[in-house]
């Protein structure tokens, strides 16, 4: 059982299912075209460009700290293990936090990096989105909401974390994990596979 911010009791298989239904409809990314180009601010105050990696794979994933489906990756160092496991083969991996400021999962730019520190995570840069310019360009739904550009700048990937659509830290072993799948396909020059899923968590707090 999650409980909502009402207070009532509702099953998380229900909230991932009503996150999904009622998103804004915007005009997400496509998978299979060219990953649309975005500006941000990192957490240390350094201009971010899709642009700048030309060349590299680029991994978009977007996060709120206070969401317990992003709290099941993170306690259970699933994100990190990620994170390092790209990052150590040259993939550019950024953390984006969408969360409008008094809304659940909005830092300021301090408390990003403390939460890097604390946790041991890993990103390449985490940017701050507050106005949600960056989620609405994609579509990003949900915490976490994954997507994986590759070196010619094309979306190759966009979904889920993994196949097992819970908060429960226990299921992170058993679940099929679709990041890691896609990257190794990507990084071999080869079209993820499943290259769209359906992502679950908590909605983005636009």
């Amino acid at each position: 059982m999650f409980t909502r911010f009402d207070g009532l009791k509702t099953p998380l298989g229900a909230v991932a299912l009503t996150v999904a239904l009622t998103q804004p409809a915007w005009a997400a990314a496509q998978v299979g075209k060219p990953a649309p180009n975005f500006s941000g601010t990192d957490s240390n105050g350094k201009t971010v460009k899709l642009s700048d990696f030309k060349g590299k794979v680029v991994v978009l994933e977007w996060t709120n700290h206070d969401c317990p489906f992003v709290r099941k990756h993170y306690d259970t160092s699933n994100m990190q293990k990620l994170q390092q496991q790209a990052t150590s083969k040259g993939v550019v991996w950024l953390s984006i936090i969408s969360s409008a400021p008094g809304k659940q999962g909005a830092v300021s730019a301090t408390q990003a990096n403390e939460l890097t520190t604390s946790r041991k995570a890993s990103p390449t840069a985490v940017i701050l989105d507050p106005k949600g310019t960056i989620g609405q360009l994609y579509g990003a739904r949900t915490t976490p909401h994954i997507y994986i550009i590759d070196k010619q700048g094309i979306l190759q990937y966009n979904g889920a974390i993994d196949s097992i659509s819970s908060a429960d830290k226990a299921d992170v072993p058993k679940a099929t994990n679709y990041v890691s799948s896609a990257l190794t396909n990507v990084l071999a020059g080869r079209p993820a596979n499943p290259a769209t899923t359906t992502p679950y968590g908590c909605g983005v707090k636009y």
